[in-house]
């Protein structure tokens, strides 16, 4: 082989290389595909009327529940909605929560999860669309965004024009404003751990612990980049909610759909395509349903994964269809079992007779075994929960005996066993108990605490507000009555001005067994 056959194929070689990493070059970007950026248009209906009626009662529940008051007394905080790290203590109107009783709080995120699958087996994605944090931040910093830069077009024509002085005032405007919402999520995040009133006056002059600084400034961040940059991408990338709900739907569950039984062939010239005798359907493809979707999706496509179920895009096609003279529903609330009805009915017999045939949501759709499980299981949850509630003690009693010594043998020859005795306070007023011991014949007790005793059959506790008091008891038997090894009796307290009690088993240890 001579000079020039080796250049050539060496340079061939190289030439195949080239085009392998440009391959794989190529390849890569389409993997890794940068975010397009949306600017979801106003929409005008009765689901935005909806989104806008959630969007303020759920802001109003988060930002407002901290300050209002409620009464328990002297001796308890009275804020509403509470939860008390320092003392262990969860407060939520008239109802306490001790850590004993964490189950509670189980059983709310059973209801929330049986509820959750209520909500998305009868309507789809409802929860996404209308009453998730993520959703209803964007959707407020969306309302900021084009109240300072203008609807789509605007939005669109501000963000591909060059930096000028308009533009960058412009943004400032948006992102302080987007950040000031943050402050305000964050804020008011930490005035559920605490007093609201004292820790906004510290947190303002800078007293407040550094967890609380830290605490606002990461819910701060994070609502600024999540509701403010990564919109859908949150809910199609980060949030596992869209891939397991699959298993709650069924044909009977209703779905944003485009019915294209009726709207297909679409033409955006539909009086010249009737004219020449063609064929076409009642969509003429002007892409409004595309244009007000947050997500950025066309839910001509078909069912998809990032669809939450807002509903826009039937604000937006029953505007247009109002304004052509043809029947709404041409994206509506459906279910499979529907969608399947009229499209056989629009094969058969024709569009009109499918589309005179649409039904609205009846309670067929609602009522049926998987939502009737569902909605019985969140009962049953629910209602075991109440009587847990209204029947539960406000007295809790513990008991632990003395390993070291295990007995001790007093001058007159009497056993005497030593124990603490722990009683818990579950209200908001004090109390005082009295603590008897049953099941030991001829003992009696007497307080740690007090040199001189003369063992008794009860005693007096005093107990604190909502605390736990723990005693340090004596217990003696006579020597002619103890039997020797263990003997089973029992600590009873009772509310001497109520009638609460508790019982708690312990052992008597005598010498001999």
């Amino acid at each position: 082989m001579d000079a020039p056959e080796i250049a050539r194929e060496g340079t061939a070689s190289r030439v195949d290389q080239f085009d392998v990493e440009a391959v794989n070059r190529r390849s890569r970007q389409k993997f890794y595909q940068a975010r397009i950026k949306i600017f979801p248009k106003r929409a005008e209906g009765f689901y935005r009327r909806l989104k806008w009626a959630v969007m303020a009662v759920t802001l109003a529940i988060y930002w407002i529940t901290p300050w209002i008051r409620w009464d328990r007394g002297p001796y308890a905080p009275d804020q509403a909605v509470l939860v008390d790290l320092a003392n262990r203590r969860f407060y939520f109107f008239f109802i306490e929560i001790w850590p004993q009783e964490f189950y509670y709080v189980a059983g709310l995120l059973i209801m929330a999860g049986l509820g959750l699958f209520l909500v998305t087996s009868v309507a789809g994605r409802v929860w996404c669309g209308y009453t998730c944090p993520q959703t209803v931040w964007t959707d407020l910093y969306i309302w900021v965004e084009r109240l300072i830069e203008g609807d789509r077009n605007a939005r669109m024509k501000l963000d591909k024009a060059p930096w000028t002085a308009d533009k960058i005032g412009r943004r400032a405007a948006v992102y302080l404003v987007w950040l000031l919402i943050g402050v305000a999520t964050g804020g008011a995040w930490i005035f559920y751990f605490a007093d609201a009133p004292t820790l906004l006056r510290q947190f303002v002059t800078g007293e407040a612990a550094a967890i609380a600084y830290i605490t606002v400034g990461i819910l701060t961040a994070t609502t600024f980049v999540f509701a403010g940059f990564m919109r859908e991408q949150v809910c199609t990338y980060m949030c596992p909610w869209p891939r397991i709900q699959g298993a709650m739907l069924d044909e009977d569950s209703l779905l944003v759909t485009y019915n294209d039984w009726r709207g297909e062939p679409r033409s955006r010239h539909q009086k010249k395509a009737q004219a020449e005798g063609l064929d076409v359907g009642d969509c003429v493809d002007c892409n409004a349903c595309v244009a007000v979707c947050p997500m950025g999706i066309d839910i001509r496509d078909g069912d998809q994964l990032e669809c939450i179920t807002c509903a826009f895009c039937i604000d937006a096609c029953d505007g247009v269809m109002s304004k052509l003279g043809k029947p709404q529903g041409l994206i509506s609330y459906t279910t499979l079992r529907d969608y399947n009805t009229h499209a056989a009915e629009a094969a058969a017999a024709g569009r009109a007779v499918a589309t005179a045939h649409q039904k609205s949501v009846g309670i067929s759709h609602i009522v049926r075994p998987r939502t009737i499980l569902y909605f019985s299981l969140w009962c049953l949850v629910g209602l075991v929960m109440l009587v847990s509630v209204v029947t539960r003690d406000r007295l809790d009693i513990n008991v632990l005996p003395d390993r070291n010594p295990l007995y001790v043998t007093l001058s007159d020859g009497s056993i005497r066993n030593g124990y603490t005795v722990k009683v818990l306070n579950m209200t908001n007023e004090p109390r005082t108990f009295e603590v008897t011991i049953d099941g030991l014949p001829g003992a009696g007790m007497w307080l740690a605490a007090n040199d001189e005793h003369e063992p008794v059959r009860a005693i007096a506790v005093d107990v604190e507000a909502d605390r736990l008091r723990e005693v340090k008891v004596f217990v003696s038997q006579p020597g002619d009555d103890a039997r020797p090894g263990l003997t089973g009796f029992e600590f009873t307290v009772r509310d001497l001005d109520g009638s609460e009690s508790g019982r708690a088993a312990a052992d008597f240890y005598a010498p001999g067994g």
